[in-house]
This record gives C-alpha cells, structure tokens and sequence, in this order.
C-alpha cells in the first residue's frame, strides 16, 4: 500500500509539473513540427502517391521534404489561403510522394521544413506491389474488405478491438507470403508512447484459423502459407492486446515472391563474388546467390538486392543486410565444433561466418594468446536479420569462464548481438570462444558473423538532437558526447560539414577528461528559409605503445529525442542530422555582456544575458549553460570543476522580461584548462519534454592554474 501510494503521489507530481510547463506552452508562438503518422504509410515503385501527414504543431508554409536514400522524393501540397485569411494551424498536410521505378524497397525516413522549423522524423515504406488503403469499415469478417493480390495492404488499428479484415481469392496450390511492418516503424516517432504488436491470422471462408504469426521481426509478424484448395480466404490483423490508437499505421504486403530475410555467409569482401545462401520464406531451390559489392565500399552494413532465379524467371530481392570486411574469413568446418575439445582453430585477427544448425548447437573456436594481450570478440547476428539470441563467452583450457556477453549495449540501445570488448589474456596459452542462442535455439535462419580482433583504440560520438533549428540572425548549438573504448583518453575536436550557405560554425572540443563538447552555429541576419543535411565528426589522435600517433575519426550518430511515459526524454537513432532555417521566431536574439571568462580556483563570474523577444511572445524563458531535462544531463560542456552557481544566477524570465545572468564558478581543485567553448542558452518550452532552444554567439571559459 505504502508503494502504490507513493506512486500515486508521484503520478499527481507530473501532472502538476506538466500543468505548469503546459502554462507556459500556452505562450509559446512557434514549435517545430512532430510527426505521428502518414496514411497510407506506403508508396509504390515507379508511382506517386498522395499521402497524409499527421503532426503535433504546425505544419503551414512546408516548402520541402527531405528523404533518406535514393529514387523517392516529396513535394508538400499545401491548402490555399485566400488573401487576408489568417493562416491556418494545420496538423495535417498532404504530400505527394514519387518513388522511382528502381528505388529500392523497404523503410525511408523523411523530414518536412516549415517556417516554424524541419519536423522530427517520419517514415515511409516503399513496395513493390500496388497499395490498398484500409476501407472504413472492414471490422467484421462478412464486412472484409476484397482485394486483388499481391499488395500492400495499408491501415491503422485506429481504436480500441479494433479488427481489420481482407478478403482475397487464391488458386489451389498457391503459397503467399504475409510481412508486416508496423512496431518497427514507431520506434522514431517523438511522441508516441505505446506502441502497437500486430497479430495476423489467415482463415477460410467459414472462419477456421488456417495459420497465426505474432512476434517474428520484433513484434511484427510474419508467414508463409500454401493454399491447397481454391477459394476465398480471410486476413485478419489486429493488436495483440485489443489495444488502438489512431497513429498506429500498418502495412501488409503479400505476395507468392519468396522473401529473404537473411543469407549466409553474413559477411564478405568488397569487390569480390561471394556465394551466399538465401534463408527466409518459400525460397526456391538451389537456394543461393551471388552477392558483389563494389571494392571500394567501406566496411560496414550494407543493403543489397539479390538475383533469384524464380519460376517467372530471374528477379532481384528486396534488400538484403550484408557485413563488409577487410578482415581474413574464413567459414565454420563441417567438424563438430561443440565443445572446446573439439574446437576449430582460428588466428586472429579473424572474421568468421557460421551456424547454429539445430536447437542446443554450440559452436566453439580456439586462439592463442599472449600474456597481456586485449581482445574483443564481436557478434553480428541480429543487426543483419538473423533470428539468433547471440550469448558469447570466452573460457580456458580447464572450462573456466573468464569473460561473457549476452546484449551487447550499441550507443543508446542494446542489442542482442554480443560483444565481448578488451578483454586480456591472464597468461599465454590457448582459449576459447564460445557461441549459442541464449534460448539454445538454432536452425537454417540462426546464422552469425563474429570479429575476433586486437582490442584497438577508438572512440563513438553521437549528437543530441537530430535537428538544429536556426531563424535569421540568431545562434543554435549542438551537442556532441563521446564515448572512448580500449585505452584511448584524449581530446577529440569536433567538426560539421553540409551546413546552409547562409550558416557558419565555430566548432568546439570534448576535453580528455569529459565527454560532451558543443559546436555553435550562427545564421546570417539575410538567411533565406533553408534546410540540408549535416554530419559532425570527432578527430583525435592516440599515442601508441610503440610511440607512434594513431589518428582516429568517428562520424557522430544524430539521436531523436523521444517522449517517455511519466515525462521521460529518451533517444532513438536516425539516419539525418538536419539543421534549417526558419522565420523569425519566438526569441529574435541572445546578446551577452562577455564572450570570454577566465576564473581562478574558488572564483566565480557572472554574464549577463539579454533576450530579444518576438513583440507577441511572454511565455517563460529560461537560461542555462547545460542541457538538461529534469535530473538528466544531456549535453555539458562546462571544463571539469566549473558549475553554474543557480543561487547566484538568474536563469527564469517571465512575462516580458529580457534581461538575467548566468554565474559560473570553479571549486577550489578545478584542474587548469585552456579556452574550452560553451553555449549559453535560452530555452523555450513546447511540451514538458520538448523544448526550442536559442544560443549566443559561442562563449570561451578557461581555468587559470592554482597559485
């Protein structure tokens, strides 16, 4: 009792918190656009379709679209205004969508620019066979839905039980393929706190469940059924748990194409011709093809399509998930590797393709060591499609565990995959890899790619936000974290390319002994409405053992922020990191009274910040040095030893003031430090998440030396 009502304090804690932040909301005049859905979700090759956005905020005045890859692009429609009309705050806007014939299939994220800033992201599936839009009331079996296959069958489970039903005709003999997307595509999406599990069910014209699948790619399903008798049947899909939401789009396509979902061998080398086995649904026999990337693609995941040879004749898959390496391969043997006594040998540095054939299959390989010696073992598996579980371990001659991984943690998220990272051998001698399903699972789809390699130093970076939003004459910030792996320590200077004409960059650094640095970006007073691209990169360079200098280059991964339940901020990996330029807005300038603070241990200096506001906005502003969203620190790139001193600053503006102050101050033992660049900023609420933020041309503290 004690802890229900607690969390019900709790409970009636945020609510409060979140009326306040909605006070202050209520004066905000500009948000950037959030993006829930598009219906249908789902354009075909070679077609342009008309498809609606649904967005929190407005999306009026949108005048581009970006899309990730090649061959698909967008044009906003947007509705007329007649003159001396006040614009309208539209939340939905329709788009025209065009895929080229040869675009590749599968999932593209795309961003809308508007003047109130480019939208977070949203996605986009490109099929291969015409699009059928969820009628309006297909809820009950005798009100299904006909239609003609193949197709990709697009709807929402818009509320509450709700069931969709399609009708379909098939000849005896006939086998379809039934994949669904759906739970994968609202893993990006900033404000949608529960997401949907899709369940379908193939049923004969009087009801009978022929077939079921739930959970095959996460929790989308997927199935393959042969239909011995000619007639009409039923597909059937609907939310495991009964449960809807108007956002939560689907897409179904079926087919009598087999469908690939994985190959072996996972990985191959650039510019040669490897044969690969095609594993997934009803694929022909022999089942294999040859997979050739050109010899100068860089290492790393890569979608290719495949040539199959099917009954009509040869066709391309859809893109297939392959790993790129310049590491020696080599294949599992067809020994019996289960056990460390029989264990195939490898030297590494080593990539090895393999599979777990049966259920309790246990595959083991073995490697000599020096005593010192820092090694990872990398498992690729689940990133490039295959159904296994990878748990790795790394045991001695006597059966000893010394190191272990089930999910390996990739930036934000953890994967399934396993990653075993710097591990060093106790002393010479021989050891041990051992891999399985953590589920003792196997079969033709449980198929691995694993790196056993020299721990190298080397260090990942990601950005928070996704998005830089910039107006005339005004400043943004972006942070950048790193994370440093197997030794490396140092600096790492941060860099940005792609950037608008109109906007230039002061870039900062992540000093050794922290881990978020920032870049300012400052808009020219004549800026146009624009948008692109852009990438931030960390360079650094390492001292070797040997005394050489080792430089090291990381592209930053762009994070979307996400609203969690209860008021969380989480983060999700995407593809872009857009910076655009908008009209005016809310806050029109940040002018300071010093751009360069020298403190001495134990001291303390103030800046003094005035605000420009837009004559029509007297929501709250609020200063800060660090970005932060409750007891979360998500961007500080204060030197070590220096806080912002909150008692003697005034960070909170209300109502229409303009003018407070910032007071930084370095404890006693604050190391020394050269001009480190910070970003003082003013934030303005849009939810009690989301906040727009505005910046002052780039700030330098540095720490003077204790006497």
């Amino acid at each position: 009792m004690k802890i229900e009502n607690c969390k019900l304090k709790i409970g009636r804690a945020i609510a409060v918190l979140a009326l306040l932040v909605a006070s202050s909301v209520a004066e905000a005049q500009t948000s950037y656009p959030m993006l829930m859905s598009a219906k249908p979700i789902a354009v075909q090759q070679g077609q342009t379709a008309e498809i609606t956005v649904q967005s929190r905020y407005n999306l009026f005045g949108a005048y581009q679209v970006l899309v990730t890859g090649e061959g698909v692009a967008g044009e906003p429609v947007l509705p007329e205004v007649k003159q001396g009309e006040k614009p309208p705050t539209l939340t939905q806007l329709k788009i025209k969508f065009t895929a080229a014939a040869e675009a590749l299939p599968g999932v593209r994220e795309f961003r809308v620019a508007t003047p109130q800033g480019v939208s977070t992201v949203g996605q986009l599936v490109v099929v291969r066979d015409p699009v059928v839009v969820e009628a309006r009331d297909n809820d009950k079996p005798d009100k299904a839905q006909k239609v003609a296959l193949p197709a990709a069958l697009c709807g929402a489970f818009e509320k509450a039980e709700d069931l969709d039903f399609y009708q379909f005709d098939v000849a005896a003999g006939t086998t379809l393929n039934f994949h669904v997307r759906s739970q994968r595509l609202e893993d990006k999406i900033h404000d949608l706190q529960v997401h949907s599990d899709p369940i379908i069910t193939i049923r004969n014209s009087a009801g009978t469940t022929l077939a079921a699948s739930d959970n095959v790619f996460f929790a989308d399903p997927a199935l393959s059924y042969r239909f011995e008798q000619a007639g009409a049947y039923l597909l059937e899909i609907r939310d495991v748990r009964y449960q809807g939401n108007q956002y939560w789009e689907y897409c179904v396509e079926v087919s009598s194409r087999p469908m690939v979902n994985t190959v072996y061998p996972l990985a191959v080398p650039a510019g040669a011709d490897t044969t690969v086995e095609m594993v997934g649904l009803a694929i022909p026999s022999p089942p294999h093809s040859i997979a050739k990337l050109p010899s100068d693609s860089p290492r790393g995941i890569r979608d290719l399509p495949l040539a199959m040879a099917t009954a009509a004749g040869e066709e391309k898959t859809d893109p297939v998930s392959l790993y790129v390496t310049d590491l020696p391969l080599i294949a599992e043997a067809s020994t019996d590797n289960n056990a460390p006594a029989g264990a195939q040998a490898v030297s590494f540095p080593v990539g090895i393709n393999g599979r777990l054939e049966a259920e309790r299959d246990i595959d083991c390989y073995s490697f000599e060591a020096k005593k010192g010696d820092a090694v990872s073992v990398q498992v690729m598996a689940r990133r490039l499609q295959s159904s296994l579980d990878a748990h790795v371990r790394i045991v001695d001659e006597k059966g000893n565990q010394l190191a272990q991984n089930d999910d390996a943690r990739l930036g934000v998220l953890l994967s399934s995959d396993a990653w075993i990272e710097s591990w060093t051998a106790p002393a010479d001698g021989k050891y041990f890899v051992e891999i399985r399903d953590l589920h003792l699972r196997g079969g033709p789809a449980f198929v691995y790619y694993i790196e056993l390699t020299k721990a190298e130093p080397y260090f990942t970076l990601r950005t928070d936000m996704d998005k830089t939003q910039l107006s005339p004459g005004t400043c943004g910030v972006i942070f950048a974290r790193v994370e440093r792996k197997n030794g490396f320590a140092g600096p790492v200077q941060l860099e940005i390319e792609g950037l608008p004409p109109s906007v230039t960059a002061s870039c900062g650094k992540i000093l050794a002994d922290r881990t978020d640095g920032c870049i300012v970006l400052q808009t020219a007073a004549d800026a146009a409405q624009g948008l692109s691209n852009v990438v931030v990169r960390g360079v650094a360079a390492h001292a070797m053992p040997d005394g050489s200098m080792r430089s090291l280059v990381a592209a930053a991964q762009p994070l979307q922020e996400t609203y969690m339940p209860g008021g969380g901020r989480a983060h999700w990996p995407v593809e872009t990191h857009a910076v655009a330029i908008g009209a005016k807005s809310d806050i029109r300038s940040v002018t300071l009274s010093t751009h360069q603070i020298t403190l001495k241990p134990g001291q303390s200096q103030r800046i003094d910040v005035k605000i420009e506001r837009s004559p029509d906005y007297t929501g709250n502003i609020t200063l800060d040095v660090i970005y932060q969203h409750l007891s979360s620190v998500f961007g500080n790139s204060l030197p070590q030893g220096v806080t912002l001193d909150l008692k003697n600053s005034k960070t909170l503006l209300t109502a229409k003031e303009t003018e407070g102050h910032i007071t930084l101050k370095a404890d006693d033992k604050a190391p020394p430090c050269e001009k480190q660049q910070i970003a003082v900023m003013a934030n303005v609420s849009i939810n009690f998440v989301m906040k727009a933020t505005y910046a002052a041309p780039p700030v330098t503290v540095a720490v003077e030396k204790a006497p």
